[in-house]
Parts: structure tokens; sequence; C-alpha cells
């Protein structure tokens, strides 16, 4: 039997699915920059404050961070900058997706059954990956047309919904490869995040450290570089998709040949046996908990340092570019002076961590239903356990992991940026405030994924979409000039802007009780229902 035998079905049964929640996704990754020409025209209509643009906010260490360097001073440039962010969006689905329907259907036992049909060992695999390049070119298509549509350059549109598909297509097939070596979905989905996580820290680092450093070079170390480099609109480098598309073809072929190899159900890298004899506190519920959620949070801890450290850096660069450049200085002495600045500058940074978080907390949430469809709650819940109870050590983590992520990244960044300066007692408690402050609105996002677990537990995927909607409008709200309704809808809207005096506790209090109201929901709908398995 060919190794590739079943892949037609596979695909079917993948799309069938992701019926709902993928679609959704693609169409709003590929609508949405579309929607900035627009409002971006709006805001500069003239080709003079457009340059005027490019030479200031677009170039100031906040917006080289987050979104990268503008390539070609006019409209179109500005549209590629500002969702500079959105290829990373599209890595992290098709990473998510991926994983989805890999290693946690082998996990969940699901890919045995289906191995004991007319299947080749490399079709799920396979199918996987042609669903998910098939979503990263669709929603490339969607954006190059809606570009286009809008009377910018057919070639520049192409290569801008190129970035999406590219980026897409890649890390599919580096989840693919961490598919095979880890042996459970969450180390697997870890693995593959935790690399998206470096190439981004790596690009942030080129394209700031480039501005005055000399470090531009490090771009080239990132996948996200390579597909930033194609500069949409402004000599388009096509060459650099033929290099993606190595890349991504090297990773799909290793990743054939790792499922190969291993036993299905095992992974390439080895389980570590446990020791012989376990403190008590390991022996309940909450023990458990913690052996399933303590690796992926050392993960993200890592992984929220080391954004902080370079949010932290990167804050050093505005005050050497407010000094060479006078005007820079008098239009940001009008916006606030240095102090506002920094203030914008970290409030916008730590929106961004707790979007981040957020994703995390959705993850741990979902740990439940992980638990759930597998049958490892049933045998568990067979005990004196009671169903609270054990939802109770799940819920721990969800709330506490990323309350402790944003005081690490925050704590990080007010102290890398303290020391650069010298002020770390009066930077340090500021950016700390600003990073906490998110948490009320990443606890709404994971009340919502614990709501949808208690009353309808086949569609806690759409607690993704949650956090894919929050991301777009808090990025991109204010760009595209959304309704205040629609801002309403996240979450992250309601926190208040560091810098900002007399802060009302209102806010937060609210987000506190739609937290604990969505939580109530969800372990009383939990309670109530039969166990939903498979």
């Amino acid at each position: 039997m060919n190794a590739l035998t079943g892949t037609g079905g596979m695909v079917r049964l993948i799309l069938r699915r992701d019926r709902l929640v993928l679609p959704i996704l693609v169409l709003w990754l590929g609508l949405l920059p579309a929607g900035f020409v627009s409002a971006t025209e709006q805001l500069y209509p003239t080709a003079a404050e457009q340059l005027q643009y490019a030479r200031t906010p677009g170039a100031t260490p906040t917006f080289l961070a987050l979104y990268g360097p503008m390539y070609d001073p006019g409209l179109a440039g500005i549209v590629v900058q500002r969702a500079g962010f959105v290829p990373v969006v599209m890595a992290v689905v098709t990473v998510i997706v991926m994983i989805r329907h890999t290693r946690a259907e082998e996990e969940a036992g699901r890919r045995e059954l289906l191995g004991a049909t007319v299947l080749g060992r490399g079709a799920a695999v396979a199918a996987a990956l042609l669903v998910t390049a098939g979503a990263s070119l669709a929603a490339g298509l969607l954006l190059a047309a809606g570009m286009t549509a809008q009377g910018l350059p057919v070639a520049g549109s192409i290569a801008f919904g190129g970035q999406i598909a590219a980026a897409g297509c890649l890390f599919a097939a580096v989840a693919a490869v961490t598919a095979q070596l880890a042996q459970s979905a969450a180390a697997a989905r870890g693995a593959a995040l935790a690399l998206l996580g470096a190439a981004f820290v790596v690009r942030m680092a080129s394209d700031v450290g480039g501005t005055g450093n000399g470090l531009s070079w490090l771009g080239w170390l990132s996948p996200l570089g390579w597909v930033q480099r194609v500069r949409p609109y402004a000599a388009e480098r096509w060459w650099l998709f033929a290099l993606i598309a190595a890349g991504t073809g090297a990773l799909a072929w290793a990743a054939a040949r790792l499922a190969a190899r291993r036993d299905l159900g095992a992974g390439i890298w080895p389980q570590r046996p446990g020791a012989a004899d376990a403190p008590s506190w390991l022996a309940g519920p909450f023990g458990l908990a913690w052996r399933l959620h303590s690796r992926p949070l050392y993960g993200w801890l890592a992984a929220f340092a080391a954004l902080g450290a370079v949010y932290g850096g990167v804050a050093g660069g505005i005050e050497d570019m407010l000094r060479d450049s006078p005007g820079l200085r008098d239009i940001f002495t009008r916006m606030g002076g240095q102090a506002g600045l920094l203030d914008a500058y970290f409030s916008s940074s730590m929106n961004v961590l707790g979007l981040i978080a957020s994703a995390y907390a959705v993850s741990a949430a979902l740990r439940l239903r992980s638990e759930e469809a597998s049958l490892h709650a049933e045998p568990l819940l067979a005990t004196p356990v009671g169903r609270l109870r054990w939802a109770a050590s799940h819920l721990t983590f969800t709330l506490a992991g990323p309350a402790a992520a944003m005081t690490v990244g925050g704590l990080v960044a007010g102290l890398v940026h303290g020391l650069d300066t010298g002020r770390v007692g009066d930077v340090l408690p500021r950016v700390l405030g600003a990073a906490t402050a998110q948490v009320p609105a990443v606890w709404v996002i994971a009340a919502l994924s614990v709501a949808l677990f208690g009353l309808l537990p086949h569609w806690t995927g759409l607690s993704w979409a949650a956090v894919a909607a929050a991301a777009g409008i808090t990025l991109f709200g204010a760009v595209l000039d959304l309704g205040q309704w629609l801002l309403d809808l996240s979450p992250f809207t309601h926190i208040p802007v560091l810098g900002v005096r007399d802060v009302s506790p209102t806010p937060f209090l609210g987000l506190l009780a739609l937290t604990t109201m969505l939580m109530v929901i969800g372990m009383a709908g939990f309670r109530r229902r039969d166990l939903a398995l498979g």
C-alpha cells in the first residue's frame, strides 16, 4: 500500500471538521488588510502626508518592532507595514490546525482507528499539509484580489498576498515536523509556537537594531524575515518565494521521513521515565494538572521573558531618535513629550503581550476539553473526585498562568529599560502596572472558553476565533476606523492606557464581573451535561 493512500479522504474529513472556523479565519486574514487601504487614505490623503508618516511614526522603534520596516513611503507601503502582524497570525493558525489533525488525533486514539482502514502511513500528514497550504493560499489570493480591487499595482498585491500564504505554508511544515518529534499534542504545539516566537524575536531585533546598530543581517536568520523581505510594492524580490518554497518542501520531506520511522502514537523524542517516588502533593487532581500544565507554562514564561527583554531594549532607541531628529522631537512633544511617547510605546507593547497571553489562556482552558475527549477524565471522575474539583485544578493554571506570564514580561521589560536609563525605580512600576492591567481582559477570553466547554463542548474551537477577533479589533480597529460599539467587543479596549491620570476601577471591575459570570455559567453547564467523549 502506498504511503499516501487515502489522502483524499483525509482531506475531506479535515475540511468537514473545520468547515466553520477555518473559512472564517481565512476570510478574516484575507480581507482585513485590504480594509486598511481606504482607512489609511482618509488619514493620509496626500503623498506629502504619507511621506511624513513614513519618516516619523512609521520609523519609530514601536512600529519597527511590532510591524517591521516600511519599504515604500506611499499608501501601499503604509498598508503593508500596518499588516505586518498578519503573517504571524496566519502562521499561528496553520500551526494549530496542523497539530490538531496530526499529533492530537494520535493522542486521542482516532488515528489508530483510521489506520485500520485503507490508509497510508503518510496520508494524515499529507492531508493536513494540503489543507493548511490551501487555506494559506486562499487567504493570500483574497488579499491580492482585495488590494488589486482598490487600485493598487497587481504585482505588489500578488507579492503581498504571497507573504501571507508563504508564512502559513512554512510554519505548517514546521508544525508537521514537531508533530513527529513530540509525543503529545501540547508539546508539539508548544515547540512549533516556540520556534515561531523565536523567529519573531529575531525579526524584531533585526528591524530595530538595523536602524543604527548594523543588525539587519539577523533578519536572514528568521523565516519571518524572509517573508518580510519580499517587499511588496517596492521592487519585489520574487526569488525569496523560491527560498521559502524550498524550506517548506524540505520540512515536509523531513516530516514524511520521520513519520515513516516512528511507531504510531510514539514520538522521535523519547519520553524520560519519571522518578520512582513522587511528592505527596502530586497525588491529587491539582498534582495531575501540574504535571500536564507545568512544562507548557515554563515555555510560555521563557517566551514572555524574551519578549519583555526585546521590548525593554527597544525602548531605549526612542530617546536616541528624539535626540538626533529635532523635527521628530517637536512632533512627539505635541503628542505628549518623550514621557508620553514611552507610555504609548509600553502600552501598545503590553497590549500585544496581553493578546499573546490570551492565546496561552485559551490553550490552558481547552486542556479540560482535550482531557475529556481523550477519555482521560472519565476514569478520574469515577473516583471520589468531583467535577468541579477536577475542573478547578485546570482553571487554576488558566487564570494564574497568564497572570504570571504578564508579570514576567512586564517585569523584564521594565527592568531592562530601567537599567538602560538608570531609572529603575520610576520605570519598573509603570511598565509592570501596564502589563498586569491586561490580565482582566485576558481572563475574559479564557472565561469564554470555559463557558463554551461547559455549554457547547464540541464548539470549543470557537475560542480561537475569539482570540483572533480580539487581536484584529485591538491591533487594527483604529486603522480601520471601526465603530465604538465594535471596538468595545474586545476586552482589551477597556484597559486604560499607561500615563492616563485618575484611572477608574470601573473597567477592571466590569471585566472581572464578566469573567466570573462566564466561569459560573461554564461550570454550571459542565455539572449538568453528560461527558462529551471523542
